[in-house]
C-alpha cells in the first residue's frame, strides 16, 4: 500500500510540473509535490550558481520560519558552507551513477553514517525549529543543478534510509520537469525573439500592444509607440555585402535597446527588415519623444548607416480615441513615413504640430475644413487647414 501511495505521489508531482506555466510555477509544484510525497512540513528548491559560488533558494513552501519567503529575492548561501554540493557529490559520482539523497538531523551526525554531514544544515534545523531534513541532489544534463530539500518539525519521526531513497527518485522527476520547462521557455523565447538582434519580434509587439491598449481603455494608461526605419540598409547591403548590413542592424538594435532603457518597462523590437519599434506603457509622451530624439541622434552616428526615420504616436497626445492596437500602430507608422519623406533628423510625432508642421493623421481619418465640411485625404498625412501646406 505504501508503494502505491508513493507511485501516486510521483505521478502527481510530474503532472503538477507539467501543468505549470513558467519556471516559478514549476519550482513551486516541484517543492510542494516533494513535501507532500515525503510527509514533510517544509520544502525548498535551490539552484547551484557556479559562476557566483552560491546555492540560491528559488522557492520555499509549507510552514515557513521567520525570515523565509515563498519566492525569496536574495536567500543564498556560499557553497563552501555546503561542501557536499561541490565536493562530496562529485566524489560519489566518480564511480558512476547518480548521487543519492541523505538525511540530516538536528541532533547532528549519527554513528556509522555516510559522509553527508553538514554542520551548517544542522545549525539551520535547530534555528528554525525543525528536527530533520532530507537533501536530494538534482542532476541536469549530467551536472549538479541544485537540490531538493524537505524538512519535518522537531518531535516528529526522523527521515529514514527509505525516505532518502524515495527523495532520490523525486529529485529525478524534478530534474525531468525542470528540463521540460527550460525547453518550453526556450521555445517561447525563440517564438518572440528576433534571431539577428536578440530584440523582441513582431509577434511579441502585437501581443504586448494589444494588452497595452486594453489597459489604456480600462484605466487610461498612457501607451506610446515609436516606429522607426533604418535608413540606408539597402545601400549598405549592395555596396558592402549583407554581412555588413547585418552588423548595421545589430548595432542599431543595441542603440534601440539603450534608448529604450530610458523608458521603464519599454519593449524594444525589430518588426522585420529595417523596421524597428519601441513600445512604452506608462511613461509620459514627452519622455517617449525625448528617448526617440536620443535614438535619432545616436543612429546618425552609426558607421555606414544614414540615420533613422522615426515616428511617434501616444495616447496622451491629441490623436483622438485609440480603441485598437491597429490604430496606434498606423498613426506611428504614418509619422515615420513623413519623417522618412522629409529626411527628418528628429522624431515626427502624431497629433503635434509646430508653426510650420502639418499634423499627422491617418489616410482614412476625416479632417475638417474651415467651413466645417469633412473630407477624406488619401495621402499619409493631412495638412492643417489654413497652414498653406
Amino acid at each position: 500500500m505504501g508503494e502505491d501511495r508513493r507511485l501516486v505521489a510521483v505521478v502527481a508531482l510530474a503532472q503538477g510540473m507539467a501543468a505549470a506555466h513558467g519556471s516559478r510555477e514549476a519550482w513551486r509544484a516541484a517543492a510542494a509535490g516533494a513535501c507532500l510525497a515525503l510527509g514533510g512540513s517544509f520544502a525548498a528548491l535551490s539552484v547551484w550558481e557556479r559562476e557566483l559560488g552560491r546555492l540560491r533558494v528559488l522557492v520555499n513552501v509549507g510552514e515557513l520560519a521567520e525570515g523565509e519567503e515563498e519566492f525569496p529575492e536574495d536567500e543564498a548561501y556560499p557553497v563552501h558552507q555546503f561542501a557536499e554540493i561541490t565536493e562530496f557529490l562529485h566524489e560519489q559520482w566518480a564511480g558512476g551513477g547518480e548521487p543519492d539523497a541523505w538525511v540530516e538531523t538536528a541532533e547532528g551526525p549519527a554513528a556509522g553514517r555516510e559522509p553527508g554531514y553538514c554542520h551548517q544544515r544542522v545549525a539551520a534545523l535547530r534555528r528554525r525549529g525543525r528536527g530533520c531534513c532530507v537533501v536530494a541532489p538534482i542532476v541536469l544534463h549530467g551536472r549538479a543543478w541544485g537540490e531538493l530539500y524537505v524538512a519535518r518539525p522537531a518531535g516528529e519521526a526522523v527521515f529514514g534510509r527509505a525516505d532518502a531513497d524515495f527523495a532520490t527518485v523525486l529529485a529525478s522527476v524534478v530534474a525531468a520537469g525542470i528540463a521540460q520547462t527550460e525547453r518550453l521557455e526556450e521555445a517561447r523565447r525563440l517564438a518572440f525573439t528576433d534571431s539577428l538582434t536578440g530584440l523582441a519580434n513582431r509577434r511579441a509587439v502585437d501581443v504586448r500592444l494589444e494588452r497595452a491598449i486594453e489597459r489604456h481603455r480600462r484605466d487610461g494608461a498612457v501607451v506610446s509607440l515609436v516606429v522607426c526605419d533604418l535608413n540606408g540598409l539597402k545601400r549598405v547591403n549592395d555596396t558592402h555585402g549583407h554581412a555588413a548590413g547585418d552588423r548595421l542592424l545589430e548595432r542599431f538594435g543595441s542603440v534601440l535597446s539603450l534608448c529604450g532603457a530610458m523608458l521603464p518597462g519599454a519593449l524594444a523590437a525589430r518588426l522585420g527588415g529595417d523596421e524597428f519599434c519601441l513600445l512604452a506603457v506608462g511613461p509620459p509622451a514627452d519622455q517617449v519623444v525625448k528617448a526617440a530624439g536620443e535614438l535619432c541622434r545616436r543612429a546618425a552616428e552609426l558607421e555606414l548607416g544614414d540615420g533613422v526615420a522615426c515616428g511617434v504616436a501616444s495616447t496622451e497626445d491629441p490623436i483622438g480615441p485609440v480603441r485598437s492596437a491597429r490604430r496606434l500602430f498606423r498613426l506611428a507608422d504614418a509619422a515615420q513615413y513623413r519623417a522618412k519623406a522629409e529626411r527628418a533628423d528628429r522624431p515626427v510625432v502624431a497629433g503635434r504640430a509646430g508653426p510650420d508642421d502639418p499634423v499627422v493623421r491617418l489616410a482614412d481619418e476625416p479632417s475638417r475644413e474651415e467651413g466645417g465640411e469633412r473630407r477624406r485625404f488619401r495621402g499619409r498625412h493631412v495638412p492643417d487647414p489654413g497652414s498653406g501646406a
